[in-house]
Formats: C-alpha cells, sequence, structure tokens
C-alpha cells in the first residue's frame, strides 16, 4: 500500500524524534530540559517505523532534541534491519512471480556532534546507520557558543568547536564517507547573528571535504522570537558564497529539501579529487523559496503524536498511542496513518511566502516546538 495526500504527495520520509531534550541551548530552537511523558518504547517506535514502510516510506531519520541522548538508539537501528529487506508479496515465501514490496533504503541520524564519540561512531555504524548530519552553526568560539546558547562565552565555544571538529573525523573514520553523502554540515543562519559565518563555514567545509547545508532562520515554535528580517534567504547565502568561489546550479531533487549547488574549482584542497563532498553546497530555503509542493515528510514526537508539516499547530498533532497498545488489530495503526495522510493538505511554507515580506510583522499563527519535531 502507499499513500498520497490531496495534493498528490507520496510519503516517503519519516522523521522520527527519539527525545525532546538537547544538551546545547540553539535560541533558534530553544529545547526542553525534560522529556514529556509517555514516551514511546522501543517495541512501539518499530511499529510505527514498520507502519510507515508499509505505506511507502523509504527513508527514516532520526531526530530529537540530540538523538545521541537516547540510550536505546544502536539497538533502534539494529532492529530495523528486516525493514530494508524487500518482502515478498503475501502467500508468496518464495518470492518470485510476483513484485515485491520495498523497504528502507536509509537510515539517518541528526546531531549536534558534541557527543559522538569514536567508539559511539563505530558503534552506530555496525548497528546499520548510513548516514550522519552534524549541526555547526560558526567557526569561532564567540558564534559558536552564541548559536549553541552558551553560558561560558568563547572559550565554552572553543570547546564546542573542538567536539564538532573531532565528531567529523570521528564519523569518517567509522566509514560515513562524505563523498557518498554519507556525511554533511548543517548550519543555520541568522542575519545579524551569525551571517559573518558564512565564508568561514564554507572554508571548513570545503577544507574538510564535507557537504556544507545553509539553513534559513525558521518560524518553527514559538519560543525563538522570530522575525522576518532576521532571515538571510538562501539566495543572498549563495550570492555572498559564489562571490568568494563562484558556484554552478545542481537544481533540487525529487522531494528534497535542498537546492545544491557545485563550486567550479572543484572545492577542497584537491579540487575534484579532493576529500569527500566538498565540492558542493546546498541551502534549504522554507522562507524564502518554499519546496511544499512535493514534501513528502511525516514527523512523530518522541511521545507520539504525528505531524504532517514542520509548521503545523500544536494541536493539529495526532496522538498516535491508542494504535500502539499491544491489543491493537493488525493493520490499524497502517490505517490510521494512512487516514491522516491522506487528509493533509498542509502548504504553509507558500501559503505564507505568498505574502511575505522582509519588514512585515511576525504575527504568525503558533507553531509546534522544533524540538519536538526534530527541524
Amino acid at each position: 500500500m502507499s499513500a498520497s495526500d490531496r495534493h498528490g504527495r507520496p510519503l516517503g520520509v519519516l522523521r522520527l524524534s527519539l527525545t525532546a531534550r538537547c544538551n546545547l541551548a540553539c535560541p533558534y530552537c530553544l529545547p526542553d530540559g525534560t522529556e514529556p511523558p509517555g514516551l514511546l518504547s522501543q517495541e512501539q517506535r518499530l511499529a510505527l517505523v514498520g507502519a510507515a514502510v508499509a505505506l511507502g516510506a523509504r527513508s527514516l531519520r532520526l531526530t530529537g532534541g540530540e538523538p545521541l541522548l537516547h540510550p536505546g538508539l544502536e539497538r533502534l537501528i539494529a532492529a530495523c534491519a528486516p525493514l530494508r529487506r524487500a518482502a515478498a508479496t503475501a502467500g508468496n515465501p518464495e518470492g518470485s512471480g510476483t513484485p515485491e514490496r520495498p523497504g528502507l533504503t536509509e537510515i539517518a541520524l541528526t546531531s549536534n556532534g558534541a557527543l559522538l564519540t569514536a567508539e559511539r561512531a563505530r558503534a552506530l555504524r555496525a548497528a546499520g546507520l548510513d548516514r550522519i548530519t552534524l549541526s555547526l552553526d560558526g567557526t569561532s568560539g564567540a558564534s559558536v557558543a552564541a548559536m549553541a546558547g552558551l553560558a561560558g562565552g568563547a572559550a565554552a565555544g572553543e570547546a564546542l568547536l573542538a567536539k564538532v571538529l573531532a565528531a567529523i573525523g570521528h564519523a569518517r573514520a567509522a566509514g560515513f564517507d562524505p563523498a557518498r553523502g554519507a556525511l554533511k554540515l548543517n548550519a543555520v543562519i541568522q542575519q545579524g547573528h551569525n551571517d559573518d559565518q558564512l565564508l568561514p563555514l564554507a572554508a571548513l567545509a570545503r577544507r574538510e571535504g564535507l557537504e556544507l547545508r545553509l539553513i534559513e532562520y525558521m518560524d518553527v515554535g514559538n519560543r525563538n522570537g522570530w522575525r522576518p528580517e532576521a532571515v538571510l534567504s538562501a539566495a543572498a547565502m549563495v550570492e555572498r558564497i559564489g562571490s568568494q568561489w563562484p558556484l554552478e546550479p545542481l537544481g533540487r531533487a525529487a522531494h528534497g529539501t535542498a537546492a545544491r549547488w557545485r563550486y567550479r574549482d572543484g572545492g577542497g584542497p584537491g579540487g575534484p579529487d579532493g576529500p569527500g563532498g566538498g565540492e558542493r553546497l546546498a541551502v534549504v530555503a522554507s522562507v524564502s523559496a518554499p519546496f511544499c509542493g512535493d514534501c513528502n515528510r511525516l514527523r512523530v514526537t518522541a511521545d507520539g503524536i504525528a505531524y504532517t508539516c514542520l509548521f503545523a499547530a500544536p494541536e493539529s498533532g495526532l496522538d498516535l498511542r491508542p494504535w500502539l497498545q499491544p491489543d491493537t488489530p493488525p493493520g490499524a495503526l497502517e490505517a490510521a496513518l494512512a487516514e491522516r495522510w491522506s487528509l493533509r493538505d498542509d502548504r504553509w511554507s507558500e501559503e505564507r511566502q505568498a505574502g511575505w515580506r522582509p519588514s512585515a510583522e511576525a504575527g504568525a499563527p503558533r507553531h509546534a516546538e522544533m524540538a519536538y519535531l526534530g527541524g
């Protein structure tokens, strides 16, 4: 079975939050220090992933909060292994003569990297994790501290920067190859806060052989004091970086969030033959150039609330826990997800963008918090 919404958009990606807690306090997210009640169990998470795969999801993105705080992370990844294999059509145990149903093709993780030791990176790879995206919003101690909400100032920022740079090395050594897209770097850029870090971040990513994904400052949640004038558009980011290192467009993949560019000089120190994916740059323009038209993402919070849009209202989520109980009839969870997805009509960014002005008051409806939805 596959699921499509009212705009014909398929379900393709499940973003599953494992925790609402984080070890940082980034001001554009402002996570909680404690978990909400009623977190899903390992069995419930697996049931949820299985139902999403049955409806067409091919990619599982594990998020938080900070997912490395979740003690069962590796066990969950390993337990998803059976969902990767193509499942033969029922009644055909030999798996021949009738079509097969595809399973998961990718399990990915988004992390701030502060807790990614060499041992943890190897354990994640051994469990079956395919891809890691690390987050870093600056290259100096002061900028890192400010964007991570650290109380210790530049010294604390330098310590965190060192941990993230070490995490890049640990992930690469564990087999997450940037050249194959298995290791990338995220950065949220906020006008007047860290936009001076654009070129340094690009230089760092080129040097490390990483694809840098620049993310516009978004009005997700109600805690971050979002203002339109604090948004530096993706186009402006590309222009600034392109003035230093000329770029050529690669476009945006179907259902993708990022428009990608290639450095004409080949990226890092070795040019086209250099290490990793440093020849590429990506921008996520959720505010200035939204991509709702082919969004295929379902988001589920750590306590089992399903949202069909990153900008959804807090009360709009569907509590899945009634269908995650031991006595739930077979297929009931899948049917509940299919019904919710079939009713999906979300186009918040496109609708907002039509009337958005850089000098306008925010005045937006209340949104569910980013720390719950996993960004």
